[in-house]
């Protein structure tokens, strides 16, 4: 079995919009327009292709997007950097393989040098033991929850602190930044990263 995690690409788009659509309830659908503006913005978006076959992906924001989630502003209005996961999304045929975790791996390497704090959100109605479970043993704490929207679901908000950030912060982002080594690199989309210029204490949070 041939692995690879790698950025999309925009031929990808409509076969990653039948996987988000078809995952079920706890995953909210989206539309052509909806995963045109991920693509287009997302600091990170990432597809696993197993032996050429589209088997998940994942997405997630840094802070400063102008993205319309109740979850994603819980996390502006709380913490000034952090990268959040808005969604996960495995194809049947691989789930329960580990796949969730490589992306997990995966979406750290690339947060732990930029950010102070990985957060994403955790569905309590319906509740899923599972992925609970899942994020706990992974580092995640909640930190608050909340309904999205009037009659929406409730949700466990949760942040993973990331320890090497400030060493990566005092070492290289404070002076002359990362080096410029392709595992490093930013995915090359039309909008670019935030500017995290005036930074705080890695993990203040807002009061």
């Amino acid at each position: 079995m041939a692995l690879a995690i790698r950025d999309v690409r925009e031929h990808d788009l409509d076969a990653v919009l039948a996987l988000n659509n078809a995952a079920g309830r706890t995953i909210l659908a989206l539309d052509s327009a909806q995963l045109r503006y991920f693509f287009d913005h997302a600091d990170y978006f990432r597809v696993a292709e197993i032996d050429g076959q589209l088997a998940g992906f994942l997405i997630a924001l840094r802070e400063g997007r102008d993205y319309d989630s109740p979850n994603y502003h819980w996390f502006s209005q709380h913490y000034p950097q952090f990268a959040y996961i808005d969604r996960i999304v495995i194809a049947n045929a691989y789930r329960r393989h580990g796949l969730g975790r490589i992306f997990y791996c995966d979406v750290t390497s690339y947060a732990e040098v930029r950010v102070p704090l990985l957060t994403c959100e955790v569905f309590l109605e319906p509740r899923d033991d599972v992925v609970v479970l899942f994020h706990g043993t992974y580092g995640f704490q909640e930190v608050g929850q909340q309904r999205m929207g009037s009659d929406g679901p409730q949700v466990s908000l949760l942040a993973k602190d990331l320890p090497s950030y400030a060493f990566v912060r005092e070492t290289y982002l404070d002076h002359d930044g990362l080096p410029d080594v392709p595992w490093l690199a930013e995915r090359q989309h039309s909008s670019p990263p935030p500017d995290t210029t005036q930074r705080r204490l890695a993990g203040e949070q807002r009061p």
